[in-house]
């Protein structure tokens, strides 16, 4: 029986290039560390995927669709169907003056953003960069190896699930994360941290909304999300905490 439209999976799965064999991306730790793509800020384990969602590329969502859990698969992307085509118009040439402006030296293979667009220096000649535009894998067919691990039932879950696929906070403490589903709305209190993050208010906000949708798209019980931002004045909490523990020892005092 394969996987329903509205499902949500916990995934295993191993991302490599077909000619090269190249792994780009692994839900496994020992994997990542063998290809050199080991991240410390990230958990290796199964991802939580909501089928219908756009999580992944489309042709991936449609091979997933084919397995039931407990299924293992190898599935070629052909690159039009994966990364896309490379595209000759998104190499470009960047002033250094560009550069300059922000104190940067550029480099060959330097990542950067430009103009909202993520590219790669590919040259540096002069007055003149030449930084590509193009998605590292484009023009590459993709290999998937696919193992479906279970189907989440809990609506919490799926939730967490989500946060930690679009939120991308590494400080986020997911037991301290608080989910309350009522009447159709989604309460969530994401913990202390969350108040204290090193990105734009715009970063936050995308996320929050990537999470939010994929919730009320694919979740039946949900029809809103509701993000609820909490602080706490330590200072203030610690203090009355030491007045409450001298309190016993003057009263003690009086009695004798």
């Amino acid at each position: 029986m394969a996987i329903d439209e509205n499902a949500f999976i916990r995934l295993n799965y191993t991302g490599k290039v077909k000619e090269t064999g190249e792994v780009f991306d692994t839900t496994f730790e020992d994997v990542a560390e063998e290809a050199g793509i080991n991240n410390p800020e990230k958990e290796y384990h199964p991802m939580v995927l909501a089928v219908g969602s756009s999580q992944l590329i489309p042709k991936l969502n449609e091979e997933i669709k084919k397995l039931d859990v407990g299924d293992k698969a190898s599935v070629v992307i052909e690159a039009e169907d994966a990364f896309g085509k490379r595209d000759p118009s998104k190499i470009q040439l960047v002033p250094m003056k560009e550069f300059k402006k922000q104190d940067v030296k550029p480099f060959v293979g330097m990542p950067l953003t430009y103009d909202g667009q993520r590219g790669i220096v590919r040259t540096v000649d002069g007055g003149r960069v030449r930084v590509d535009f193009n998605h590292e894998l484009a023009g590459k067919d993709i290999v998937y190896d696919l193992e479906i691990v279970e189907e989440i039932e809990d609506n919490v879950e799926k939730i967490l699930g989500l946060i930690e696929v679009y939120y991308g906070n590494p400080n986020l403490n997911f037991d301290d994360i608080d989910i309350e589903i009522e009447d159709g709305i989604a309460k969530i209190n994401l913990g202390l941290l969350a108040g204290f993050e090193q990105r734009s208010a715009q970063e936050i906000t995308l996320s929050k909304f990537r999470v939010a949708k994929e919730t009320y798209d694919n979740i039946d019980e949900v029809d809103k999300v509701q993000f609820i931002e909490e602080f706490e004045d330590k200072v203030q909490e610690q203090s009355e905490e030491s007045e409450e523990e001298e309190i016993p020892e003057v009263l003690n005092e009086d009695e004798e």
